[in-house]
């Protein structure tokens, strides 16, 4: 499925609910985050090696796979609303990151951009 169809099916599950007056940016965006938490308990208090477990458990992963999906789900409902292509601004930053990031100074490095 591409992200088109992924955006037209999620348009119309909420539109069948009735859900976009609930939709305000606002609002999809705190959603956004409070999805994001809830994949964040996906893996708080495990340590790596609990991770790669965690991967292995059909359960688990299904868990975070739901997740994800949440978050997914509501940030093209953000990007929508707000009127942009998520798929554009990814592609965007990506590039600004190219710039930011040069491979000869932060391969192998964690450091933030303007520490470089």
């Amino acid at each position: 499925m591409t992200i088109d169809a992924l955006l037209k099916q999620l348009l119309a599950f909420r539109d069948a609910r009735d859900w976009e007056q609930f939709h305000t940016l606002r609002n999809l965006i705190v959603s956004t985050s409070i999805e994001a938490g809830e994949l964040l308990e996906t893996v708080q208090w495990k340590s790596d090696a609990d991770i790669e477990a965690l991967l292995r458990d059909p359960a688990q992963m299904k868990n975070l796979k739901h997740e994800c999906a949440d978050v997914l789900m509501y940030l093209l409902l953000v990007a929508h609303t707000a009127g942009f292509d998520l798929v554009d601004a990814a592609a965007e930053k990506l590039k600004l990151n190219e710039t930011r990031y040069p491979v000869d100074k932060a391969r192998g490095k964690a450091t933030k951009y303007s520490r470089l």
